[in-house]
């Protein structure tokens, strides 16, 4: 009777949360740990037709670094890096968008459909729905007395999104899966882009209620590495200057600021290690990770 009871109240806690979202988008940038492990990869995909079973219009948008230098590698191809940035020539983007738009794409939609969903692949050249830029990258050359500019190839950013498929999809009930494959169509060129970066672009072009980024990080930590459940413009801004928020997480702390700034409702860092993170960042009180606001 406790156990059932604890299980009611479960679905209680759940209801305003379902019933303030129902109807609304949230980008969910998928990678990490939960894209390895196979309770986890099962348990997202769940998650994903839960959220859209009830009225929840999910977008997921996914990595796939691991398994783009598991081919390269096989292929005898070394895989060269510049501050956490893969340098991209054009043998590499081919590699690169196989693995993003074909293997990994495909098997998260299967994975999605298997539970019940209707998801559908996608890259940024369908629909023109990632419309690229080449990425110039500055490095410091104190010798020069002016910024080094280093080419890293096909490594792009988003120029602009064009939401009109995905739209169409959200109407007919379909589940976007999306790989961060853009395209510049002048140049007749692909590029790679960041999928933290492709995802925040998405959500601030949907108007998204949510951007949630899964990681294999608990979230941000403050300064005596305790779990910082919410953060505010005013805070982060400190925290960046003070070097609490350092390495890795400030590219990812960015793109939640940015989005919020450009109308998305609210942004999140989460556990993707933890089983149904998911559904417990937007259907509990509590929640996982954390959370950024306006305020």
């Amino acid at each position: 009777m406790e156990y059932g009871q604890a299980r009611a109240k479960t679905l209680l806690e759940a209801l305003p949360y379902l019933q303030h979202y129902a109807g609304q988008c949230i980008v969910i940038k998928y990678g990490g740990n939960a894209m390895v492990d196979e309770d986890l990869k099962k348990g997202f995909a769940r998650d994903i037709v839960l959220l859209k079973q009830v009225g929840i219009h999910p977008v997921v948008v996914h990595g796939g670094g691991p398994q783009i230098g598991q081919l390269l590698k096989k292929i005898g191809k070394q895989s060269e890096f510049i501050q956490g940035m893969r340098v991209t020539d054009k043998e590499t983007m081919d590699v690169v968008e196989m693995v993003l738009a074909g293997l990994v794409n495909k098997e998260i939609v299967a994975n999605i459909n298997a539970s019940g969903g209707r998801a559908v692949g996608l890259s940024g050249k369908d629909g023109g729905l990632i419309c690229a830029r080449k990425m110039l990258f500055e490095k410091d050359a104190p010798e020069l007395n002016v910024p080094e500019i280093i080419d890293l190839g096909h490594v792009g950013s988003v120029h602009h999104i064009n939401p009109e498929i995905l739209h169409m999809l959200e109407k007919d009930r379909f589940i976007p899966v999306i790989a961060p494959v853009g395209y510049h169509k002048d140049e007749n060129q692909s590029y790679n882009i960041n999928a933290d970066l492709v995802a925040g672009a998405i959500a601030q072009a949907i108007g998204a209620a949510k951007l949630i980024l899964l990681t294999d990080v608990a979230g941000v930590l403050d300064e005596n590495k305790q779990l910082q459940s919410t953060l505010t413009q005013e805070q982060v801004a400190d925290w960046l200057k003070r070097g609490i928020i350092n390495g890795g997480m400030i590219p990812k702390v960015n793109c939640c600021m940015e989005a919020i700034s450009h109308g998305v409702g609210k942004a999140h860092i989460i556990d993707g290690r933890i089983p149904h993170s998911l559904l417990l960042e937007i259907l509990t009180d509590e929640g996982v990770g954390t959370a950024f606001g306006p305020e």
